[in-house]
């Protein structure tokens, strides 16, 4: 599992070894891992030497990382510029990158235009303006320079520790930031690259070690992220003598005649994710559709039999099946079953949620759900404003309803009453399509029901986390989040990385969960 960390988490690990006079091993631990990280790069598209970099180099240390950086850099051929956006700079990293030949130009006000086309002449540039303990974005001609270079579209450009101008504690970015084709990050990775608009900013994130790594080790990460290992540890696994019902039963109540589509994209996706059994609960006319694409499901007009979990909400239009939805809610809350609210059913929930139940709206949809909590009181949320600040809106969406809130995005964020929070980015730009969320609900629903007991066992891959049972829901929505994503880059990769449809995405989700568990090696620590 990667774990990110606060601006101020990394800066109190690396206290200790600041205090022992450990503070410039740090600086060229940093600089050594960007400048090798650097080298690769260009080398990937041309040779190391007589190829240029420019390194952007603001005050602090952020700076005298990059400073560093290039002077490694000269060192091995390549034709090294700093451009100072400070009055002062780190001086014994200027002093270095001197010493190595490197051209020192010092950016004013009347000279930004000309550095920005200069700069983006270059191999690569190295972002070193801003560093995590930075307030705000750019100012004056730092900014003028870095919004000239991002309409200049650079070659490559590699940011020190994260982009310049965005918030290392929570991805809000204030603009202009440089977009980074890579960020190298230094001791631990910082939270703000692992959620947006940050991530959409960082470009590959690659984390050097600096030797902080103990330190951070006594800190909760402010966001966590799932990797293979973790998610095949995490899937469901039948054994031997598994049967349908002891493989998860769901209950879906989704689709209406306007809408019949999700009904059959949920229910179908939720066969493919592994459950014993899916009862659907709708209109004839949807069921035809959902019979038609999954034989292998129920139909209930009404009265739906035993179920594990519930799915409601996808494609959900007109009184009669809200009614079938409200009915399902109050049954799942009566039996203190997991459920999956999503779409249609957002607008049902009773006054305080459980944490087992999960939503999932996008960024519009969690807006208005906001709006509708007396807690949010007379300050109206946008669609922007949660675009914007993604982790403190699915943070207090949350801690305001009692549930799992799941935000769809490019960085899907999950986040559990308490504040535990999950960020999973494997999707491709092409997921952004007509029923791909009903595809996620299905996939969520399915391994929800497949997995409550797991769950809420004191032993196993859920309790290995070491998250609060509240917080465990969090972590399988994540999962979820993850197949869905990965299925869809394996659906486009099956057609040249082009364009895709939900069925697509569905079509993959077995493969994905079936490599995933095939990868996964439980004597691996």
């Amino acid at each position: 599992m990667i774990s990110a960390f606060t601006g101020q988490q990394i800066r109190d690990a690396e206290q200790p070894l600041l205090d022992s006079g450990e503070g410039a091993v740090l600086m060229q631990r940093a600089a050594y891992g960007l400048a090798q990280v650097v080298a690769r790069e260009v080398k990937s598209r041309r040779k190391l030497a007589g190829a240029s970099v420019s390194v952007l180099v603001g005050k602090g240390n952020n700076g005298g990382d990059g400073l560093f950086a290039a002077a490694f850099l000269a060192g091995r051929g390549m034709r090294t510029t700093a451009v100072l956006a400070a009055p002062e700079v780190h001086q014994e990293g200027l002093a270095a990158f001197v010493a190595a030949g490197g051209t020192v130009l010092r950016l004013e006000a009347a000279n930004a235009e000309e550095l920005a086309v200069l700069c983006a002449g270059n191999d690569v540039i190295i972002d070193a303006l801003l560093g995590t303990g930075a307030r705000g974005g750019l100012r004056d001609a730092s900014a003028e320079l870095v919004a000239s270079l991002q309409e200049l579209r650079p070659r490559l450009v590699v940011a020190c520790d994260l982009p310049s101008g965005l918030d290392a504690n929570n991805g809000e970015v204030h603009w202009p930031v440089l977009d980074a084709d890579v960020t190298v990050t230094f001791g631990g990775v910082k939270a703000g690259l692992v959620t947006d608009p940050g991530e959409g900013c960082a470009g590959r994130v690659e984390l050097v070690p600096i030797g902080i790594g103990k330190s951070l080790e006594h800190s909760r990460p402010e966001v966590r992220r799932l990797t293979a290992p973790d998610l095949g540890a995490l899937l469901p696994d039948p054994g031997r003598r598994a049967h349908k019902y002891s493989r998860g039963v769901l209950g879906v109540v989704a689709g209406s005649p306007r809408f019949a589509g999700a009904a059959a994209l949920s229910v179908h996706a939720a066969a493919l994710a592994g459950a014993g059994m899916v009862r659907y609960v709708g209109p004839q006319e949807a069921a035809q559709l959902v019979l038609a694409r999954t034989p292998e499901a129920l139909w209930e007009s009404d009265h739906p039999g035993r179920v594990q979990a519930w799915l409601l909400g996808s494609g959900v239009d007109g009184e009669e099946q809200l009614q079938r939805a409200r009915d399902a809610a109050a049954l799942a809350l009566a039996d203190d079953l997991p459920v999956v609210v999503d779409a249609g059913a957002l607008s049902l929930l009773p006054d305080r949620c459980p944490a087992h139940w999960i939503l999932t709206p996008h960024a519009g949809e969690l807006a208005t759900l906001l709006n509708s909590l007396p807690s949010t009181g007379k300050r109206r949320v946008t669609r922007d404003d949660v675009e914007s600040r993604t982790l403190h809106y699915v943070r207090e969406a949350a801690e305001q309803t009692g549930a799992t809130v799941l935000l769809k995005g490019a960085t899907t964020l999950v986040s559990s009453p308490s504040g535990v929070v999950f960020s999973q980015s494997e999707g491709t730009a092409w997921m952004a399509t007509a029923g791909s969320g009903d595809v996620l609900a299905g996939v969520l629903g399915s391994l929800l029901a497949q997995s409550a007991e797991l769950i809420r066992s004191d032993d196993g891959a859920y309790a290995s986390l070491g998250l609060d049972l509240a917080d465990r829901w969090a972590a399988l929505a994540a999962v979820a989040a993850s197949v869905h994503g990965r299925a869809g880059t394996l659906a486009s990769a099956d057609f040249d990385e082009g364009p895709i449809t939900a069925s697509a995405i569905m079509t993959a989700v077995p493969r994905v969960i079936g490599s995933l568990s095939a990868e996964y090696d439980p004597t691996r620590p």
